[in-house]
């Protein structure tokens, strides 16, 4: 068999990449391609169409256990993981990856399990490090991986991490993506390699080691594996992290509990307040000073979060202040 199942991932500026690659595909393509692109959960995605009108090939979102065939383009739809079975598809609302449904992770993960060394990974341009244990799984069966050069793309980082971490087989620019996986396509696949016990840990078959933190999405045990630099986090329920990832989840799990903490502070004031109104002698008094308090508590909360909010923010206007739309990142004079 040839490499004819091609999985690709991306984020910020991975739409621009596609528009210019599906033109670039030739009508004969021997492959199927599945696309998970970081889209906003809520709203119908108009790219199935945009994209079928730039090339020759079908473009469409998949529905729950489509058949595949070839020569088409699946879309994940918005909020929904894309996975790849033996012969069909299974489209389904899962636990989050990296914060992300669809995550590239879970189409890449599941491609590789069943379709082994044909399947052709691609990461393209996006924020964090999504794809990467995916093109894991991928190299780890045999298949080959490919990645946008960092240096031509809008958000470096998913093809950075990859670059990184995995032993990755073409870096190539946008322009020439479309000619090299149509050339990929044609070859055959090496012989079918069994991964290792890590890479089904990474997977969530086997438990890896107990982490000494829990999920930031359901509280529930994290287990750790660990392939070479990169850390990977799984919860029983399915929620999975990369090191980053986590620390991320976890940062706004802790700035929710501030939240929190706040209200609950403010009310717990206020209702002192008003008992300490109808209260006499020593009661009204203990009690409008424990109003004082919390009010005083929830300041420092508040102030607390506030910096962090203006450091976020600080963050955003340097990445605006970088980015030119259209353009992609430019350096600023200096």
């Amino acid at each position: 068999m040839n490499h004819d199942v091609i999985v690709i991932g991306g984020s910020a500026g991975g739409v621009e990449v596609m528009l210019d690659l599906v033109g670039a595909l030739p009508p004969d393509l021997p492959a199927s391609i599945f696309v998970v692109l970081h889209t906003m959960p809520g709203h119908e995605s108009p790219l199935p169409g945009i994209l079928s009108r730039r090339g020759p090939l079908p473009v469409s979102h998949p529905f729950h256990g489509q058949k595949i065939e070839p020569g088409h383009i699946y879309l994940a739809p918005p909020d929904n993981h894309l996975l790849v079975k033996s012969g069909s598809m299974e489209v389904v609302r899962g636990a989050r990856e990296n914060g992300h449904r669809p995550a590239a992770d879970a189409l890449f993960r599941t491609a590789s399990s069943h379709y082994g060394p044909r399947v052709i990974g691609v990461v393209l341009s996006g924020y964090q490090n999504c794809g990467t244990a995916g093109m894991i799984s991928i190299k780890e069966r045999g298949g080959i991986s490919v990645v946008q050069d960092p240096a031509t793309a809008v958000a470096p980082e998913m093809p950075s991490s990859a670059i990184e971490r995995v032993a990755v087989d073409h870096v190539v620019q946008p322009a020439d993506l479309g000619s090299l996986l149509s050339q990929l396509a044609l070859t055959p696949a090496s012989e079918a390699r069994q991964p290792n016990r890590i890479v089904d840990q990474l997977e969530g078959r086997q438990l890896g080691a107990r982490a000494e933190i829990s999920c930031p999405s359901c509280q529930g045990v994290l287990t750790e594996a660990q392939i070479g630099s990169l850390e990977h986090f799984r919860c029983h329920v399915g929620h999975a992290f990369t090191l980053d990832s986590l620390v991320r989840e976890q940062g706004e799990e802790m700035e929710r509990a501030l939240w929190a903490a706040v209200r609950s502070l403010e009310e717990g004031s206020a209702l002192s307040r008003r008992f300490g109104g109808h209260a006499r002698g020593d009661l009204r008094q203990r009690f409008l000073e424990k109003a004082t308090q919390q009010r005083q508590e929830a300041d420092v909360i508040r102030q607390i979060l506030l910096r962090g909010d203006m450091l976020r923010q600080s963050d955003a206007d340097r990445i605006s202040q970088e980015t030119v739309p259209g353009q992609g990142r430019v350096r600023r004079p200096g």
